[in-house]
């Protein structure tokens, strides 16, 4: 019998996965937070024996090396990946007994396409697969973005998606369980789709790669179709690649309302985990907003300067721990500083919350268009082409900071497709001073409220 745990990591929007027998298990694409999976692994009642990684990944620090060390795992990785630690170079074809006396073999296979050294591993239970972990190559209905490596090598990477898909397609049964690391929200993930399981079969008759009708045609899709790389990615690489440091995860330093202005006059990042509804209504004045229950990692990592010293305000101590840990997971390790509460806890004196107003797409149409009325449109530029408010100005929300010049002069009413990053932007704009108004409604509304809404042609 073999067991099959899943890792979520909701934020990320990955996974990676506990598998074994009965002694032994190998842990795959393990996040950088790894108590978790010794956590499974002791409710499982087995020792870690390998830990494996699909690729060097490019959306979030792993734990494999760590997780190795402290276990005394082998630490595997593919041999085409140049990294600076000691590892266990993994070829196509290799196989691994991952506990002997369940008959099980993690067999590699060499997937190019994410990354030119992408190896999946075909997990068998005497001698046959039940499972494979696909990473970022073969995902629910989709493949992993072929554009995070080097420009040059897009197009080669997006044909070696298409053969490597059709590889594990041909080469294992239909029942096979697919368990992918990326595709729930991810990135890494060429296109969205919905799902928590597939299987071999079901990606043949559904997935893009599967059913093109030929390479060209896939490949020309796969290019079309992708979107905004976010900037924190360009460090993960090469933080993967030289071996990530062990996580810390004990509390930052407290921070008063004095220092917490200081480093606000400094030209420091304060974030504000809480809510959306609760920042408009009250804030400290130049702090940004980051909902804690959002993709914090990602947006928040997108948007700061790589390596800017961030200070963190959350509601309660749990709020606070679990943003820490999330933080960690992109290599954000240690805030700054730290405090817990609300305004009034976070202001000094004499001084007074900022706040500004939330509206709905209704409260909009009867705005504009007017005089003096700016509608900021902060979604992707994917988004947008499929339905825009006719004669609203276009900055996605991860260029909002450096671009903030480019916002007309007016009421700026800042809206995206959920009121998430709307919420984002209206933090930013509220900092530099602007007169803005939050938008916190569906996009889908904007016509039945009567704006006018516009596709690109």
């Amino acid at each position: 019998m073999f067991f099959v745990d899943t890792i979520e990591v909701p934020g990320l929007g990955n996974r990676g996965y506990l598998a074994g027998g009965a002694r032994t298990a190998v842990a795959v694409d393990p996040p950088r937070d790894i108590d978790r999976m010794i956590a499974a692994a002791a409710r499982r009642g087995v020792r870690i024996a390998y830990v494996a990684e699909t690729h060097v990944h490019n959306d979030y620090v792993t734990g494999g090396l760590e997780l190795a060390r402290l276990t005394g795992a082998s630490y595997l990785v593919p041999a085409g990946a140049r990294v600076s630690f000691p590892r266990v170079p993994v070829c196509d074809g290799d196989r691994t007994a991952v506990d002997e006396d369940a008959g099980l073999v993690l067999r590699a296979l060499a997937t190019p396409g994410h990354t030119p050294h992408h190896t999946a591993y075909a997990l068998e239970e005497n001698g046959a697969a039940v499972a494979v972990f696909t990473g970022g190559s073969l995902l629910i209905g989709t493949v992993g973005r072929p554009d995070l490596v080097e420009p040059r090598l897009t197009e080669r990477l997006a044909r070696a998606q298409h053969a490597s898909a059709h590889r594990l397609a041909g080469e294992l049964p239909d029942e096979t369980a697919v368990l992918p690391t990326h595709g729930f929200g991810s990135f890494c993930s060429s296109s969205q789709q919905e799902g928590g399981g597939t299987t071999i079969g079901k990606e043949k008759a559904s997935n893009e790669a599967l059913t093109a009708p030929d390479a060209d045609t896939f490949v020309a899709r796969l290019l079309a179709g992708l979107d905004d790389v976010p900037a924190y990615y360009a460090h993960m690489g090469p933080l993967n690649a030289a071996g990530p440091a062990p996580l810390d995860l004990t509390p930052p330093a407290v921070a008063d309302p004095g220092e917490i202005a200081a480093r606000l006059a400094a030209g420091e990042w304060v974030v504000d985990l809480r809510n959306r509804v609760a920042f408009a209504a009250g804030h400290v004045t130049g702090s940004y907003n980051v909902e804690a229950e959002g993709q914090l990692a990602t947006y928040l990592a997108w948007l700061i300067p790589w390596g800017k010293p961030v200070t963190l305000l959350a509601e309660t101590p749990a709020q606070l721990a679990d943003a820490q840990r999330e933080l960690a997971r992109v290599g954000i390790d240690r805030p700054a500083a730290a405090a817990v509460g609300g305004p009034a806890d976070w202001l000094r004196p004499g001084e007074t919350p900022a706040s500004f107003p939330r509206g709905t797409f209704a409260d909009l149409a009867r705005s504009h268009p007017a005089e003096g009325v700016v509608v900021l449109d902060v979604r992707r530029a994917s988004e947008r082409a499929r339905g825009h408010v006719d004669g609203s100005v276009h900055i996605p929300v991860h260029e909002l900071r450096g671009r903030l010049h480019e916002v007309p002069d007016g009421q700026v009413w800042v809206h995206c497709a959920g009121g998430l990053r709307a919420a984002v932007a209206a933090s930013l704009l509220d900092a530099s001073g602007r007169d803005v108004v939050a938008v916190d409604d569906r996009f889908d509304r904007a016509g039945e409220a009567g704006l006018t809404v516009r596709t690109y042609e």
